[in-house]
């Protein structure tokens, strides 16, 4: 029996679940997992999270001995990231992603304050750092917290990445991985060409994503490459052998039903043997090139304030349900 072409990308490259859903989760037995506000914001109004909600809150006005809503709100929101990244972990052999809050994305110490402070919340509940990942936004500000927590063994996921000069800056850091967002570079050309679609081959995202495969390659970082946010099963199976692809569960599902010969396209020593030249980042280097980078510029900022705006809703949620507890 031909195996499905989930199967055949398990077995060249890891497969993470962008997920909240714990369900989800268990169905497609990945080995990572990644969450991100939305997410969360998605998860916590499924009736079969209202226990980890309510554990949060109860949790938080505790901790904020009676402080006002919003203090609650944040510490509980904190939590709550932690409680799913904890219940994940369970499930999944390897790493859960948890967001540092977006609104931070140009504070470095407010960042690494926060990452401390998320990793203090696992270590206390028995998890060990080296099963998480801190998500936190690929601005100039944001690699410069990251390049400090990967040196306490924080490890960190650099996120809202479009732009080869962010990858080379994250890898520079030393960042333990980073998620290009294929579908979102997709949609920016989209909209700027007016193109209703492009060949998976020549879609602008898998493009980008195996540009910055192989100078990673080429050079010797050791920077994981995770292409993320996919739009179709076409630009997943153009990265097959990618380090890791996080995939959302409705395309698992697609790449499940999907049989057929799902060759490599991606290949670490094909890439080191190619001429591509070595390109130093330094702040006013990685500034130039993102003022230049007019998609990357405006992904970036529009990933931010899109995740932030989540993260705000999520905050009225769990208002909402505070003040019925």
């Amino acid at each position: 029996m031909a195996k499905n072409f989930l199967d055949q990308l398990k077995e060249m490259t890891v497969v993470v679940a962008d997920t909240g859903d714990i369900n989800s989760i268990e169905k497609f037995r990945p080995r990572d997992s990644t969450t991100n506000p939305s997410l969360i914001a998605a998860a916590a109004a499924m009736p079969a999270y209202a226990k980890l909600v309510d554990d949060a809150l109860v949790w938080a006005r505790k901790e904020t001995k009676g402080g006002g809503t919003e203090d609650v709100i944040k510490r509980a929101i904190d939590r709550l990231a932690v409680a799913f990244g904890l219940e994940i972990l369970k499930i999944v052999p390897g790493r859960v992603s948890t967001e540092v809050d977006a609104r931070l994305s140009y504070d470095t110490q407010g960042t690494i304050e926060k990452a401390r402070s998320l990793i203090a919340m696992y270590e206390a509940a028995g998890t060990k750092r080296e099963r998480i990942l801190i998500k936190i936004a690929s601005t100039w500000e944001g690699i410069r917290a990251a390049e400090v927590l990967e040196k306490e063994g924080i490890h960190c996921n650099l996120t809202l990445l479009f732009g080869l000069h962010q990858a080379i800056a994250c890898a520079e850091a030393k960042v333990t991985l980073i998620s290009p967002f294929v579908g979102r570079i997709l949609d920016w050309h989209k909209k700027a060409t007016g193109r209703e679609s492009y060949p998976s081959h020549e879609d602008p995202g898998v493009i980008s994503v195996t540009t910055i495969f192989n100078y990673y390659k080429k050079h010797g970082h050791q920077t994981e490459v995770m292409g993320a946010s996919f739009r179709n099963m076409g630009e997943i199976t153009e990265l097959a052998g990618c380090d890791l692809l996080t995939i959302a569960p409705n395309l698992l599902a697609e790449l499940e039903k999907s049989t057929g010969d799902l060759p490599r396209k991606l290949d670490a020593k094909a890439a080191q043997a190619m001429d591509i030249p070595k390109i130093v980042v330094d702040e006013a280097t990685f500034r130039k090139m993102h003022e230049a980078d007019r998609m990357a510029f405006d992904k970036l900022d529009e990933g931010i304030k899109g995740f932030s705006k989540s993260l705000e809703a999520l905050e009225k949620q769990l208002a909402d349900r505070l003040a019925a507890l």
